[in-house]
């Protein structure tokens, strides 16, 4: 929000540097991000002087050149400057840019006056014409002034050139009274107070406000008090639509905003001004001489001021007039009930309007207009007709007119100022130290809140009702510390804390195990934004848009769903880190989806693991290996084993989309983690180039299969035996199945099972393969002798042989 300082101080006479004011802001909770520097005219005419032309002669080199002698008023001898102008004449007072002077072209470009030749004669500035200056349009000759004026006057001053400060403020959203000139001014007031410096706060005067005749009543109804809780209007006749004068054209242009036409700029600089926004309707084109404000049917069409056609929703307000809308109250315009050229009467609107109907309205039309960013937080409903009349009398200073009309000011139900009791002790014990019973008196009254009764326990107060924020004791404390000063409360060597001792539920305890698990392994955590764009299901069949978990009132079209997969999300990390050369990646995230599913809204919680790039960073004694299927599938099998589960499960064939190869993981039929490698289609999207590995664990559904008992045994005492099988396989059978029949061949003394190398190719036959096994034996109660272990060797060897057709190698 930005906040002219001249503007500001029509509310509030000070004198301190914009520094000095941008800092009390700050600290007042209106945090100045910074201040700029505005000129009514670009350059400000600095380097422009009244000059007196002494003598003007013919050039001799140039017919329609001529060469003069120039009085700048500044103590040393006229200069002479080469004219071409054909309405140069000795004796005139003359705008003089000086050596240094930079002016302006019509594209804002910079060029600056320099001393120089012009067909061998010297020239020492240059004499201006109007658009030179940028004061006007005309180039027909240089510009002639009042021959009174005395050589040297700054041209600045001369032409009334206004210079501001404008501080840029960044507005939180619960500070809606501070939304205008007179809000800023407001705080500054309370603000001082504690400076001990006192200052009244001007308030613009209505008293001069009067009806000079009722020749045209405009008739008023509003259907639905609820969301128009107070409308006020008036008709102003007999006006001139015609350029604002330039004390409200700058006004505007101070902070950003392009003059229209007198009364459209009077309206906006109300609203800057006091922030209550105001709209003024064409009178004559107000069918049937009345004003309705109502919601239409759905589907009824409506064009705007930028000429866009609306199709309006049935909780639309809107004020209309005998025939149809007029204009999408609080928020737009219409384009066929405004103010034009031809316009001679008007009638002026000021209201409160529901500010969440309004939001809803402006989010639902995709518009932010100065009107809505107003209403939706809440205005100030206590000065909706004080507006009117300083809009309807500033209209009549500048557009002329006379008021035609009473005031109609429909307020069936007054909006109740807000009543909270304060309690000093709660105060002290929020803020930390005990302030003055007289200072948080003095801070209050500063504030406008008003004190009902005071006791010994506290004070009753009642909050003005433009404080749509402060509604409960803690925000009057609030307002209480930012107008003390945070950096006023003293703070003690002593530091308290609180240890918390709340029990941790068994499934953090789990997780908090395996996410330890995982940093150890050199994963790193992340944390994404449950909310993300619907157009991710279109990446997988698997999701369906029916099941889309939708905002009602979402920041944007990219966070208007929650996420039916963790995939993207960290698809997206994984992006912005490869965009970042960060390509060697092991992410885990423990998070949640949501589904709207026919039985209802679902949620699950789930870990997803992220790898890709590189095993380790780039050594001069360690060769480069990628990341692989392989590795991944060790890391989820380490996780599996950490919690149990690593003998309970089976593997089944992946079933998702996303994958071009993979697998899944089961505990009976039931399937607990799908893992593999992402499609390059689905890369591609997100614009990866290298291969990405995903897994993601129903952390739900594995939490049924967690055992939280815990056996131990002790370390055998007797030695393991380790013995070695070249099994000659077919190339079709797996691992797993060598591992299963080992397993159920002898289930008591056979430990570990472990495939160290597989070869395939030459001196094999063809559609053959060879597994190095090794087998891990142990007894636990006496040390194996030979014959006992050739025995479960030999009955390893004939299984594999009858249920997989092996051979010796």
């Amino acid at each position: 929000m930005r906040i002219s300082y001249n503007w500001l101080k029509q509310f509030i006479k000070i004198d301190w540097k914009s520094e000095e004011t941008a800092s009390l802001l700050t600290d007042l909770g209106l945090e100045v991000e910074g201040v700029d520097k505005f000129e009514s005219l670009k350059g400000g005419l600095e380097g422009i002087v009244v000059g007196h032309v002494l003598t003007c002669e013919p050039h001799p080199d140039a017919d329609r050149l001529k060469v003069t002698t120039v009085d700048l008023g500044d103590g040393n001898p006229p200069v002479q400057i080469v004219c071409g102008a054909p309405n140069v004449a000795a004796g005139q007072k003359v705008p003089v840019a000086t050596i240094g002077t930079k002016l302006y072209d019509k594209e804002g470009n910079a060029f600056e006056i320099k001393k120089g030749k012009i067909r061998g004669q010297e020239s020492h500035g240059m004499i201006c014409a109007e658009d030179e200056l940028g004061l006007g349009k005309s180039h027909d000759g240089i510009l002639i002034l009042d021959t009174n004026l005395k050589p040297g006057t700054l041209g600045k001053t001369v032409f009334n050139i206004e210079t501001d400060e404008v501080f840029e403020i960044g507005l939180t959203p619960n500070r809606a009274d501070a939304m205008s000139h007179f809000g800023v001014a407001r705080d500054i007031k309370a603000g001082l107070v504690l400076k001990e410096k006192h200052v009244e706060l001007i308030t613009p005067s209505v008293s001069n406000f009067k009806v000079d005749k009722r020749t045209l009543k405009i008739d008023v109804v509003v259907e639905n008090d609820k969301l128009a809780p107070r409308y006020c209007g008036v008709t102003i006749s007999g006006i001139s639509i015609k350029p604002s004068p330039a004390w409200l054209q700058n006004r505007l242009k101070a902070i950003g905003l392009t003059p229209k036409n007198n009364v459209v700029d009077v309206t906006n600089y109300v609203l800057h001004e006091l922030g209550q926004p105001l709209h003024a309707f064409d009178a004559n084109k107000i069918k049937g001489n009345k004003v309705i404000v109502k919601t239409v049917e759905a589907g009824t069409k409506f064009t705007t001021l930028d000429d866009v056609e609306r199709t309006l929703d049935a909780e639309d307000l809107m004020i209309c007039h005998a025939e149809g809308p007029m204009c999408i109250a609080g928020v737009f315009g219409g384009k066929d009930s405004g103010v034009t050229e031809d316009t001679t009467a008007i009638f002026l609107e000021s209201a409160y309007f529901n500010p969440v109907s309004v939001r809803k309205t402006a989010k639902r039309h995709a518009l932010n207009t100065d009107a809505s960013f107003r209403f939706e937080r809440g205005i100030d409903p206590s000065i909706t007709e004080y507006a009117l009349k300083r809009a309807a009398l500033l209209i009549q200073e500048v557009a002329g007119g006379e008021i035609t009309s009473d005031i109609v000011d429909l307020y069936p139900k007054k909006i109740e100022d807000f009543q909270v009791f304060l309690h000093f002790e709660k105060v002290q014990k929020v803020i930390g130290e005990e302030l003055p019973k007289e200072t948080i008196k003095r801070i209050l009254v500063a504030l406008d809140i008003k004190i009902n009764n005071v006791t010994e326990a506290g004070i009753g107060l009642v909050i003005p009702s433009y404080r749509v924020d402060v509604q409960r004791e803690i925000d009057v404390i609030e307002e209480i510390l930012r107008v003390y000063g945070y950096n006023n409360i003293n703070f003690t060597e002593k530091l308290n804390a609180t240890i918390s001792n709340s029990s941790r539920t068994e499934e953090y305890k789990v997780q908090n195990i395996i996410a330890n698990q995982l940093c150890s392994l050199g994963f790193n955590e992340m944390m994404a934004n449950s909310l993300t764009t619907p157009n991710y299901i279109k990446l997988s069949e698997n999701l369906k848009e029916e099941f889309n978990v939708v905002m009602l009132n979402p920041l944007s079209n990219d966070l208007s769903a929650m996420r039916q997969s963790m995939l993207f999300s960290g698809l997206e990390a994984i992006s912005f880190n490869i965009n970042r050369k960060r390509s060697d990646l092991k992410l885990f995230e423990f998070g949640k989806t949501y589904h709207k599913l026919p039985s209802g809204y679902e949620e699950n919680k789930h870990l997803t693991l992220f790898l890709t790039g590189n095993r380790t960073s780039e050594n001069w004694d360690q060769k480069i290996q990628k990341t692989d299927f392989f590795l991944f599938k060790g890391y989820i099998n380490s996780i599996l084993s950490r919690i149990g589960l690593e003998n309970k499960v089976s593997n089944l064939p992946v079933t998702s989309d996303v994958f071009a190869e993979g697998l899944s993981i089961a505990v009976g039929k039931e399937v607990i983690i799908e893992f593999g490698t992402i499609k390059k289609s689905v890369l591609k999207h997100f614009d990866i180039k290298q291969e990405v590995l995903f897994a993601d664990f129903n952390w739900g559904k594995i939490q049924k299969y967690i055992s939280n008992k815990i056996k131990f045994t002790d370390i055998p005492k007797y030695p393991e035996v380790k013995r070695d099988l070249a099994l000659l396989l077919n190339d079709t059978i797996t691992f797993e199945e060598v591992y299963k029949i080992a397993k159920q061949t002898e289930k008591k003394l056979l430990k570990e099972i472990n495939l160290f190398d597989v070869y395939q190719g030459k001196n094999l036959p063809e559609g053959k393969k060879s597994y190095a096994v090794s087998f891990i034996i142990q007894d636990e109660t006496k040390t194996l002798n030979d014959k006992e272990i050739e025995k479960i060797m030999s009955k390893l060897q004939m299984n594999f042989e009858n249920q997989l057709g092996a051979s010796l190698r």
